[in-house]
């Protein structure tokens, strides 16, 4: 980190978030003065925030790392959650055999299924959905990892993997567990589309 940080850097007499950063003098600042940087994703360049001691000739302190295009409200659009997921399949009986009566997800009534130029379900996971789509599916259905951790995946939040785990041995269908040892399975369903069920608390 030093190379990126070589130079000395000028902070502007400025103030940001509300008061929550002091404003600074411009003050020439060496490596040692600053802590960390961090490049967040979406944003092209490393951005600093820096925090004063009381003293002015106190040494700099950084407390918080964080991106100052955040702080503009422009940027923050209102994200609450993940509404859906879709899913392709090949059959909608066959998917829905599945999600219905082997993972036992409920079928939300109230989404549109006749206004789409494809068959589709949607089904309830907690307060989110699953938005099972009958479509051509671009991806291959060979060669794809044999554990789904290592695939693009959707994972649900359960409340016990030993269930499941029997569940699924019931039904013949095959899984991987977590390779790092926290209790979750990964399995696929029958168009190969990897799914995660991590157990919470």
């Amino acid at each position: 980190m030093a190379s990126l940080l070589s130079s000395a850097l000028n902070l502007p007499f400025n103030k940001f978030n509300e008061g929550n950063v002091k404003a600074l003098p411009v003050k020439a600042l060496s490596n040692r003065d600053c802590l960390f940087a961090r490049r967040t994703s979406g944003c092209h360049g490393p951005y600093l925030l820096i925090k004063s001691k009381t003293s002015f000739e106190a040494d700099v302190l950084a407390k918080e790392s964080m991106n100052v295009e955040a702080v503009d409200d422009t940027n923050d659009f209102g994200v609450v959650s993940v509404h859906h997921v879709g899913i392709l399949c090949e059959n909608l009986e066959r998917s829905l055999q599945f999600y219905q009566n082997i993972l036992g997800l409920k079928i939300n009534e109230a989404r549109p299924h006749d206004k789409l130029p494809y068959r589709g379900a949607w089904l309830w996971v907690g307060s989110e959905m699953i938005h099972l789509m009958e479509l051509p599916n671009p991806d291959p259905l060979t060669g794809r990892p044999e554990h789904g951790g290592r695939d693009r995946h959707t994972c649900i939040a359960i409340r016990d993997v030993h269930k499941l785990k029997a569940i699924l041995d019931k039904a013949g269908i095959p899984y991987t567990l977590s390779r790092s040892g926290r209790p979750a399975i990964f399995t696929r369903d029958p168009d190969a589309n990897a799914l995660e069920f991590t157990q919470v608390a």
